[in-house]
Formats: structure tokens, C-alpha cells, sequence
């Protein structure tokens, strides 16, 4: 088969299509017939050598595809209610820049009615990553408000979108007056340029001075001291990604006294069992929204595989609203 390798750490260039044996699905798993493949951070990451995969993990890079179930554990996949045939949607922990790809059947899930494969192939990983870390270890309910750092990011139309649905009040940052109108479009009810406004001034003005009841923190580093600033009592910042930096300082009597939670999660190393239940919830709650129409794929640009390279530096440079895709 084709697949995407990273030659060598270093920048885009350095992915480069190579030919793989085809893999063989174990116990629990099922082989996909790639026809999209999802591009995130954690692959530009990787392709620099700052993020290893898991042991027992590929080493080729991607984290979700979609495709068409080619064969699998039988037993697994009739519990699961899939197929031979089946149009799916699959995280992993490695191999998806792949034409096929191995995907535990508990973090598979049915094409959403109405879905293309590259649309599908933009869902799992943040889908996964805000359903897990905005509603399970943030725990926002309806009615509260929840603040996304890069509400333009592939993570942040889908908080964007999910929280609005689930009843929350939605603030977003972003980098442009053009990425603040876009995140507006999809729902957010205010969108602060942090380039141009002081997002903990903002927040307090929108919110009548009670704060957000959760961040939702991409960067880490210093905005962890200004996020806390923002909070509602009983606040909670949960960060998933640290582009800002790996130390932060804060005020930690103003979380004492406001009772606050800084908390954060990495989903990559977490076992199948964690996922798929995940994706159970994600069945239940999420993908009738989808099928709905209610809440809907955001596809910035799609690149045949062998422009992976460009698809990462697309990535790199930020200028994307949405999800990149790879076609196969």
C-alpha cells in the first residue's frame, strides 16, 4: 500500500510517499480502506520528533480516517454493530496517512447520514478531544458559558458548534478580524480578536463580570495566569495543547478563594477502553446532531496524499480555518 513517511524529523518536505506491507487486524480490530485521512497538530509533531507514538503504535503518522470496512474481528464487529461494507469513521493512534489503515472497533463509528469521506475523516480526533475534555473533565452544562482559545482551529469549530448545541454560551479568541466572523458564522455568540482586544477584559465585559465557567486552552504558557484572571467561581480550565510554552505561573490564592480547577489531558496514550467510551457517548449524544445537520463538518482544503507536505505547512502557517484533509 501507499503511505506517508516521515523520512526524517524536520519540516514539511520530509513527508514523503513510500510503499508499506498492508496491515492485519487483530483481536478487537477491524482493517480500513482509507479514502480520507484527517491531518492535526499532534502529526506536526510528530513529523518534527516531538511526540512519539505510543509503543505498539505505527510510526507513521495520522490519527483519523475514513473509509470502508474491508474485514476485522467478526465477533467484535457484531457486538459493535458494524460490518464488512460499512462506511466508518476511525481514531488511532498512529497509521492513518495510509491507503489502509487498522482501527480498534471500539473507536469506530458509522459515517454520518449525509457525510462524504473526507467530511467523515475530519470528526474523530476533535470530536473525541472537546467531547472528552469540554463535557466529561470540564463538565459544561447547559447554560454556562465556555471560552475556546482558536476558535478557527479544527478543535475550535467543533467546541464552537457542540457547545452552542448543548446550550452553553460560546466565546472564542482568534487571530483576525476574518477568523472572528467565521467562528460567528458557526455559532459562537462572541468572538474576540486577541491580537486586538484583551481577551480577560472582554470575557469579564460579556459575561457582566462572572467570568467563563470553562476554558477550553490550546496554548498554555503564559495565558494560564490570564485564563484563571477570567473564571467564573467554580471555574474550570481544562489544556490540551501547550503551543504557548510548557511553564505557566498563576495566581494561586485567586484559585483558592474562586474554588478553580486547571486540569488537562492528552488523548493519544489513553486506552482503547477510554476511547470507545468516548465514542459511545459520542454516538449517542453527537452524531444525530450530525445527521441533523445541526452541527456539521468545517472543511478549510483537502490535498491528495502526496501533498502532505503541503498540507502541513498549510497547518503551520495558521492561515486555515477548519480541517485540512488528505485524499487517497
Amino acid at each position: 500500500m501507499r503511505a506517508v513517511e516521515i523520512t526524517s524529523f524536520g519540516p514539511p518536505d520530509v513527508l514523503r510517499l513510500g510503499e508499506r506491507p498492508v496491515p492485519v487486524a487483530g483481536a478487537g480490530e477491524l482493517l480500513i480502506r482509507v479514502a480520507a485521512s484527517g491531518i492535526n497538530r499532534p502529526d506536526v509533531l510528530q513529523r518534527k520528533g516531538g511526540y512519539a507514538p505510543p509503543p505498539g503504535t505505527s510510526d507513521l503518522p495520522g490519527l483519523e480516517v475514513a473509509g470502508v470496512v474491508e474485514s476485522g474481528d467478526a465477533a467484535a464487529m457484531a457486538q459493535a454493530g458494524l460490518r464488512v461494507g460499512d462506511r466508518v469513521c476511525a481514531l488511532v493512534a498512529g497509521g492513518g496517512y495510509a491507503e489502509w489503515c487498522v482501527a480498534p472497533v471500539a473507536q469506530c463509528l458509522p459515517v454520518p447520514a449525509g457525510l462524504s469521506d473526507v467530511e467523515a475523516a475530519s470528526l474523530p480526533e476533535t470530536f473525541f478531544t472537546v467531547w472528552s475534555n469540554v463535557f466529561d473533565r470540564g463538565r459544561l452544562q447547559r447554560g454556562e458559558t465556555l471560552l475556546v482559545q482558536g476558535g478557527s482551529s479544527g478543535i475550535g469549530v467543533t467546541a464552537i458548534q457542540l457547545g452552542r448545541a448543548l446550550g452553553a454560551t460560546v466565546i472564542v479568541t482568534a487571530g483576525s478580524d476574518e477568523k472572528c466572523a467565521a467562528c460567528l458564522a458557526l455559532g459562537a455568540h462572541h468572538a474576540i480578536n486577541y491580537k486586538t482586544q484583551d481577551f480577560v477584559a472582554e470575557v469579564q465585559r460579556i459575561t457582566g463580570g462572572k467570568g467563563a465557567d470553562v476554558v477550553l486552552d490550546m496554548v498554555a504558557g503564559s495565558y494560564v495566569a490570564r485564563e484563571v484572571e477570567c473564571l467564573a467561581e467554580d471555574g474550570r480550565v481544562v489544556i490540551i495543547a501547550v503551543q504557548g510554552g510548557l511553564q505557566s505561573e498563576f495566581n494561586a490564592g485567586l484559585v483558592m478563594r474562586r474554588r478553580l480547577t486547571i486540569t488537562g489531558s492528552t488523548l493519544r496514550p489513553r486506552p482503547v477502553e477510554f476511547k470507545g467510551a468516548i465514542a459511545r457517548s459520542l454516538r449517542e449524544h453527537v452524531w444525530p446532531l450530525l445527521a441533523a445537520g445541526a452541527v456539521r463538518p468545517v472543511i478549510h482544503s483537502t490535498f491528495p496524499a502526496a501533498q502532505a507536505g503541503d498540507a502541513h505547512a498549510l497547518m503551520e502557517s495558521s492561515q486555515h480555518i477548519g480541517k485540512i484533509v488528505l485524499t487517497w
